[in-house]
């Protein structure tokens, strides 16, 4: 049941976290970001990645999650990189933001995928998802538009990973096809996770907070 609950937990937290925080800085929000960024990155490498190249040779895993990647990229060209903590909404905006909305909720479905009975990945996308929907819901409160729009907004994201995870653990059609899914969800995940980790400091600077947090990420991942 976590596997379903978790993701829209996570989704209720970011909101509470961005109501708590609206008023103050953004470093807390960024050092969450770096370790979410490393821990989705080394659960990836230890659960998921092992398991698509037992099923799948290695060229056509490449291939596959290659894929994945550039599929991020062409999503990042309508979301402006908010699956990564970029979220550019005008405070004045009217018009419901459409073009995010659904490269967001493609990118939730997706990497529902990932989420099965036997592997850890529910806790890398819970951890990933907290301070990304701080961020948008942060980002839609500063916005002009109704409450109902942005109920409706986080409503539908926090529901979509569920939803990619119940039709890939329960449709057989989709099963079939599931390890070659994976290897997509893990271009995405390589193409966030790192965005996250290798984005430069303010001057090019060595930022050992950031630094700790990648390694506590990494840690903590290991030891699940």
């Amino acid at each position: 049941m976590n596997k379903f609950l978790f993701p829209i937990l996570a989704v209720i937290l970011g909101f509470i976290l961005a109501n708590v925080t609206k008023n103050q800085k953004s470093w807390n929000n960024k050092l969450l970001l770096s370790f979410s960024g490393s821990f989705l990155l080394a659960l990836t490498l230890f659960e998921l990645l092992p398991e698509v190249y037992e099923h799948l040779d290695s060229k056509r895993s490449g291939l596959f999650i290659m894929c994945g990647i550039m599929l991020q990229i062409v999503l990042e060209l309508f979301s402006k990189g908010a699956e990564h903590g970029h979220v550019h909404i005008h405070k004045h905006a009217t018009v419901f933001p459409w073009s995010l909305f659904i490269s967001l909720c493609i990118h939730s479905f997706l990497e529902g995928f990932s989420i099965h009975d036997h592997n850890d990945m529910v806790y890398g996308i819970l951890v990933h998802k907290i301070p990304i929907a701080t961020l948008i819901t942060m980002f839609l409160l500063q916005s002009s538009y109704t409450k109902t729009q942005i109920a409706g907004f986080l409503l539908v994201f926090a529901f979509m990973t569920p939803l990619g995870t119940y039709i890939g653990n329960t449709w057989e059609a989709v099963a079939a096809y599931s390890q070659i899914i994976n290897a997509f969800v893990i271009g995405i995940f390589f193409h966030i996770s790192t965005t996250i980790l290798f984005e430069s400091g303010e001057g090019h600077k060595f930022n050992l907070s950031k630094f700790i947090s990648i390694v506590v990420g990494v840690g903590v991942a290991y030891l699940i």
